[in-house]
Order: C-alpha cells, then sequence, then structure tokens
C-alpha cells in the first residue's frame, strides 16, 4: 500500500511489526530512520524522509495494521508553540522609506525563532502552528523599528482542483513535480505598522530571494508558490498589488470556510517545468502483492493514481475475460458496472499505453525464463465503418471509403510458439489531408514523418526491453513492409541489442557487390534441404514444402532513396522451394521464395535453418491479430472517441493474449498441473461441467486435460483428425466456464 506517497509492502508492514515486538520502548523517531535506512527513502538534499515516515506510521497505527508504541515525549510539532518572548512595536504610521532599510531573513538561530514565534503567536490569528516537511521561516525587520513582520512557507498542497485546473498538469506530472510547489503558509505585518504598500513590498523582496534560499536548504528550485485567503477576514488585497493571480476557491473541508486560492509564478517557463511528466521505466512500479485474480496479477504494476480506477480496469478486464466476444454492457452486466466502464474508458488518465506498460512489465517476468524470445511486429487495420459518430477515426483504405484505426504491435513468442505477451503497441488514425499530401513526394519524406516510423519505434521499444533481460535473446521479426535500410542500420548500432529478422521484398532492388542480392545468392550452393510447415490460411490447406537453403554474409547496398547512406554487413538466408519434391502444390499457390535479412550471424547450415524456424514463428502474431478481432470483436465496440476506443482495445489484447496463452500453453507444458492457470474452484467446476460428475478430483488434473475440457465445453469435437483445441473454442469455452463455475458455488454453499 502506498501511504502519504511512501510503498509500504507486506515485508516492510512484518518489518516493522517484529521491530516494535523485539523493542517495545523503541522511539517512533529511531524507528522511522530504521524504516528510512532500510528503504532508502530519501529527499532531494539527500536526508532520510523521516518526517514523512512518522506521518505514514501514525496512519498505520490508526488503520490497525500496525500498534505503534506509545508517545513517552511531547515534541514541539505536536502542540501549538507558545511565546516566549514579548515583542512590542510601536504604532508606525509613515512611508516605506521612513522604516529605513527593511530586511527579510530566513530564520537560522534559536532567538530568531522565539522572536518570530512570539510575533506570530501575538498578531495572526492562525497562531504559529507548526508546518510539517520542507519548510522555510523569514523575519522581516525594519532598521528603525526592529521586528515588524514574518512569513513562513512549506511543501505545496497535495491536490488542489482549482490550482491544478490552472496548471493544467497530469495526474503523474503532478506527483513528479508537486515539490517545485511551495505554500506561503503564513503572512504578518504586526498591526500597529500602519505603512502603505508595505505588504506587496515585503512580498516582492520575500520571493526574490525565496528560490534561491529553497534550493539551497532543499536542492530543488521552486517554481509557483500558492497561498490561500478567508474571505471572511481579508480581501487579498496584499496579494492582488503583489500581481499575484487569484485562480478559485478551495473545498473548505478544513473548516467549512472555502478560501481564496492565489498564485504566483516564479519563472518564465514554470508551465513548461510543472506539466513535464518524468519518463517512466519498466520494471520501476512494484505489482501488488497477494493479487486476488489474474487481472490484479497481470496487470497490478498499473500507473493509475487513482485506487478506484485501478479497482475499475481490474474489474473490466476480469469481466471482459470472462464474457469474451460480448459487447460492452453484456460482458459488465450491471448498468452501474456498464456506467463506470464506458467513463473509465473516457477518463484522461486512461490510456492505451498506460495500460499495456502494465501488461508489458507482467511479460517481461516471464520472458526472463526463456534463453531467446522472438518478438515479431505487424500492423492490422481495425475497422469501425459503422462507427461513423466516433470522434478521431481515419481512412484505413486510402479514398475507398475505409474508416478505423491503424495498429502497429510487437508480441513475445517462445521457441515453441506461445504468447507471453504484448511488448508494444502503437495505435493511430490516419488523416486523410496528409495522406494525399504525400502521395506524391513519399520518396522525398524523411522516415520519422512517415508510417514506416513505426516498425524503428517499436524496435527502440524492443532494446528498453532487451536491457532489463540481460540474459535472453530478444529477436525482432518482421515482414517484407519491415525490409527499411533505417531499420537495419538502427539494428546494427548495438551489437547487445535486440538481434533482427526480416524477409526482404524483392522490389527493394537491394545489391551486393554491383549483383542483385537475388541474384547473388541464387548463384550460391545448395546449403541444404529442410521441410517447412505451411499452416492453412482460408481456403488453402496446410501443406509441407521442401526447401533448399543458400546462406552468405553480405554487405547490402543502400537503396536508392538512401544512397548517400553507407552498405550495410549483414547475413542472408535464401530459401526457394524444391517444387519437385513438395507436396501439396497446386496452379493457385505460389512456391515459397523467401530473401531473409538478419543480424544474427548465420555461420553454419544449422543456423540458417534456425532462422527459417523463428521466422515462421511470425505467423503466430496473425493469429493473435485474428483472436483479438474474432474473439474479442473489437469492431464491435461502440464508444465516443478515438481515444476511448484505444482503451478499451487494451483491455482486449490482453484478453486476446490470455486466451491465445491459454491454447498454446497447454501444448509447450501438456504435464503441468492446471492450477498453473486455473484457480482452485475453476478447475473443479470445470471437470464437474464437462464430466457431468457431482464430485471432482482430489488430484488437478494436468494442464493439457483441462484445456481439452475447456475445449469440450467450447463445441470442440476431440476428434483424432481435430488436433488440439483452438482459439475460437477456448473462448467459447472459457464464456462457458464462467456459468459453470457460478453454478458450482451455489451448489457447494447449499450442501453445506
Amino acid at each position: 500500500m502506498r501511504i502519504h506517497n511512501l510503498y509500504f509492502s507486506n515485508a516492510l508492514i512484518e518489518f516493522i511489526k517484529e521491530t516494535i515486538n523485539a523493542e517495545p520502548t523503541i522511539s517512533r523517531t529511531e524507528l522511522s530512520r530504521r524504516i528510512c535506512e532500510r528503504e532508502n527513502w530519501r529527499s532531494f538534499n539527500g536526508k532520510l524522509k523521516e518526517m514523512s515516515c512518522r506521518k505514514a506510521l501514525a496512519e498505520l497505527d490508526r488503520r490497525d495494521i500496525i500498534d505503534l508504541p506509545a508517545l513517552t515525549k511531547t515534541y514541539s510539532f505536536n502542540k501549538p508553540a507558545e511565546s516566549v518572548l514579548r515583542i512590542d512595536v510601536p504604532e508606525v504610521k509613515c512611508s516605506i522609506s521612513g522604516l529605513g532599510e527593511i530586511s527579510v531573513q530566513p530564520i537560522v538561530s534559536r532567538e530568531e525563532s522565539e522572536v518570530w514565534n512570539s510575533l506570530v503567536n501575538s498578531h495572526h490569528y492562525l497562531g504559529a502552528q507548526p508546518l510539517c516537511g520542507a519548510q522555510i521561516r523569514y523575519l522581516v525587520t525594519s532598521a528603525k523599528y526592529g521586528p515588524i513582520g514574518a512569513l513562513s512557507f512549506g511543501s505545496g498542497t497535495w491536490a488542489l482542483a482549482a490550482r491544478d485546473k490552472f496548471i493544467g498538469w497530469s495526474e503523474a506530472a503532478r506527483r513528479n513535480n508537486l515539490d517545485k510547489v511551495i505554500l506561503n503558509a503564513r503572512f504578518l505585518i504586526v498591526p500597529s505598522v500602519q505603512v502603505p504598500n508595505l505588504a506587496s513590498y515585503i512580498l516582492s523582496l520575500t520571493l526574490h530571494r525565496l528560490p534561491g534560499d529553497w534550493e539551497e536548504r532543499y536542492a530543488i528550485r521552486p517554481v509557483l508558490v500558492e497561498t490561500f485567503v478567508d474571505p471572511t477576514r481579508f480581501d487579498g488585497a496584499s496579494y492582488k498589488a503583489a500581481n499575484w493571480e487569484y485562480v478559485g476557491d478551495s473545498s473548505g473541508r478544513r473548516d467549512g470556510i472555502p478560501k481564496q486560492i492565489f498564485l504566483q509564478t516564479l519563472q518564465s517557463d514554470w508551465k513548461d517545468i510543472l506539466c513535464e511528466e518524468q519518463g517512466y521505466n519498466l520494471g520501476d512500479a512494484r505489482p501488488i502483492e497477494n493479487p486476488t485474480n489474474w487481472s490484479e496479477e497481470e496487470l497490478g504494476t498499473v500507473q493509475l493514481f487513482d485506487p478506484r480506477l485501478k479497482r475499475r480496469l481490474f474489474s473490466i478486464a476480469q469481466k471482459f475475460y470472462e464474457n469474451c466476444g460480448k459487447t460492452i454492457p453484456e460482458a459488465c452486466g450491471s448498468r452501474a458496472d456498464t456506467v463506470g466502464a464506458y467513463r473509465f474508458f473516457s477518463n484522461k488518465e486512461t490510456s492505451m499505453d498506460v495500460i499495456l506498460t502494465a501488461h508489458t512489465e507482467a511479460t517481461i517476468e516471464r520472458m526472463k525464463d526463456y534463453s531467446v524470445i522472438l518478438a515479431p511486429q505487424d500492423t492490422t487495420v481495425l475497422e469501425y465503418n459503422t462507427r461513423p459518430m466516433t470522434q478521431g477515426l481515419g481512412p484505413t483504405n486510402g479514398n475507398q471509403g475505409g474508416l478505423g484505426l491503424i495498429m502497429h504491435d510487437t508480441v513475445a513468442f517462445t521457441e515453441e510458439g506461445t504468447p507471453l505477451g504484448v511488448l508494444d503497441a502503437q495505435c493511430w488514425a490516419r488523416d486523410p489531408e496528409k495522406i494525399n499530401e504525400f502521395r506524391n513526394i513519399k520518396a522525398r519524406v524523411p522516415i520519422e514523418l512517415k508510417e514506416s516510423m513505426k516498425w524503428i519505434r517499436s524496435f527502440r521499444k524492443l532494446a528498453e526491453i532487451q536491457r532489463l533481460c540481460p540474459d535472453t535473446m530478444l529477436v525482432s521479426i518482421g515482414d517484407r513492409e519491415s525490409d527499411i535500410y533505417e531499420l537495419l542500420a538502427e539494428a546494427l548500432i548495438d551489437p547487445n541489442g535486440p538481434k533482427l529478422l526480416v524477409r526482404s521484398e524483392r522490389t527493394r532492388f537491394r545489391k551486393v557487390e554491383n549483383e542483385y542480392l537475388w541474384d547473388h545468392m541464387l548463384n550460391l550452393n545448395i546449403a541444404g534441404k529442410v521441410a517447412l510447415e505451411i499452416p492453412r490460411s482460408g481456403s488453402r490447406k496446410a501443406r509441407t514444402a521442401i526447401v533448399n537453403i543458400r546462406f552468405s554474409k553480405v554487405e547490402i547496398s543502400p537503396t536508392k532513396n538512401s544512397k548517400k547512406e553507407p552498405p550495410l554487413t549483414t547475413w542472408a538466408v535464401y530459401l526457394k522451394e524444391d517444387v519437385e519434391l513438395s507436396k501439396g502444390l497446386g496452379p493457385d499457390i505460389d512456391p515459397i521464395e523467401w530473401m531473409l535479412l538478419t543480424t544474427y550471424p548465420v555461420e553454419t547450415f544449422k543456423d540458417a535453418v534456425k532462422m527459417v524456424e523463428w521466422y515462421s514463428k511470425r505467423w503466430g502474431i496473425e493469429i493473435f491479430h485474428r483472436t483479438l478481432k474474432s474473439g474479442c470483436r473489437i469492431g464491435d465496440r461502440q464508444l465516443g472517441s478515438a481515444d476511448s476506443l484505444e482503451t478499451c482495445i487494451a483491455i482486449d489484447m490482453i484478453v486476446a493474449w490470455r486466451v491465445f496463452y491459454l491454447t498454446m500453453l497447454g501444448r509447450e507444458t501438456p504435464d503441468s498441473p492446471c492450477t498453473v492457470f486455473f484457480s482452485d474452484v475453476e478447475w473443479k467446476a470445470l471437470y464437474c461441467y464437462a464430466t457431468k460428475s457431482s464430485k471432482p478430483p482430489k488430484k488437478p488434473p494436468t494442464l493439457a486435460e483441462a484445456i481439452w475440457l475447456v475445449g469440450k465445453i467450447g463445441g470442440h469435437q476431440g476428434r483424432n483428425r481435430d488436433g488440439p483445441p483452438g482459439t475460437q473454442v477456448m473462448w467459447r469455452g472459457i464464456q462457458r466456464l464462467e456459468v459453470a463455475v457460478e453454478m458450482y458455488v451455489i451448489l457447494r454453499n447449499e450442501k453445506e
């Protein structure tokens, strides 16, 4: 759990309990110090966050999560400050110059602190109540009359609707940059000093030095100051005169009186600084401890700071999975959950990137168990021709009338073809004006402005993930569209980065030593033959192709659009089908002829065969897209904007992956217990429903057996020629499993 922006894991809470039990007389100061040292909780100036930790401990104690030792001492921050001195300031009525030199100095000594407390306790209606956390106090002194005023500044308010709207920052930016906002908590001029314009003059003097003083003390420079004015006592004239801006009122929760909020900027680029979102690094977030279901386990690291949004995300993912293929109202069930889902999709804090980042982090953890991960990337079109009211869609088929979104994604697969999750997804709507504008000048447009940049962006994301998996080799795989000079050049930058494997496009007319690549490879000796299994595609049946393989290290010249660039050294693997040996060839079937380019060293025939096997796993991403479209029926989603659609698609992608994952996992690890995927109540309900039995076995079935049972209730015939269940029958079986679980729970409770 997170309290006062500090994360308390179950292990940390156990450490706190054990420490208190072992040392029942330990002080809260010492306890907070040990915790901060253990977790390395430090502020920007390197000091331990002891005060924040003590406040969090008090909150944990209030919630009965821990039992703090009783306070043995009373500290100054637990009681109102009392005046030690009495400062008498004479009545003064003059101009500012009549006061002599006015100085505003931060308090650094006990004597100055006592003077400050005396002035504020005697003359300010709130008194000198202590500030928690970062703070600076100033004493205002007249060369002629001595101390005449006081100010204090502390940490900015955690959440303030009017201020946050004025700044325009996101939730993530607010959390990252709130320490650059400070609060003017006290401002006092002794009432006996009646000098026109003195208040605005003192504010000006103070703010001139405040940023430097704060930075020197806390190693961070503030860019915005806020303050509250009680309208029942003051009109804020001094702040207005000093050019502070009124932005609205607070909610008045503390005493029932809404306060006027005034802001003053401290530098011209304050907005850029406060609205900048700190780049989120994969692997930084902490997963939920003891998740209650798969959605919490899969998405527990999601960067949604409102716990209500997190709970809603988990609920939607769970319902979408249990009701795969149904509309949003059908999947959610109740009207309240349906309304909540639509609000979630339209919330500005939710997005495809935010949701999929959490799923990607879970995927990375699964990837670390393998030495090689294949990561094909591909583009698919999401058609929404029947949704003309959805704002933000674009053409999908040039000027032919198609309407929808374009999605380019990367999915992680094991070498056996089991999908581990989505690593990257880019989704956008094409601009019809730019399509026509670029059509005639496409060759002269830099790649950064072309859709082709999608391949490089996905590869860069894979390179970021590669750094988190140093013991796993990642291989980016692309079809002929990915045969781009810039992508090949990107893959050759870092020898420790991901490998690249792409199928070359013949019309690129790539050359090797002034000879076309295809002619060059055809003139090489055949290194060997291999049988290649071609999966079924539409009405075409699956078949076995016998292909001849040639391979060589080549230096590829740039294309005509990249003439100024240097040649690239890579490896080429050339496959050409032996039509005399292959089976299943017909007049409507073209023989296999592939040219594969790779940055993986291909030095033996075995290496070349490995490239062929790796590339053949690229078909897995097409199965994933088919599952996403047919199983989750994302084309039927009815939402008001493209942004909302993208957020919904992110959840659908996770659901489609999970169905595909379950389908393939049983083939890769068939003898594993089904409890690696199904909960106890799920596998018991599944067994009883599928076998028409009233009692489940004592020992859970294997994963392969459980998947056959899911396929059976989904309509799989189980005949020898049928093979294992596919994704379509699996998602039908999962839908029926939900009903079976509900009924099993009801009957079990009745018997009990």
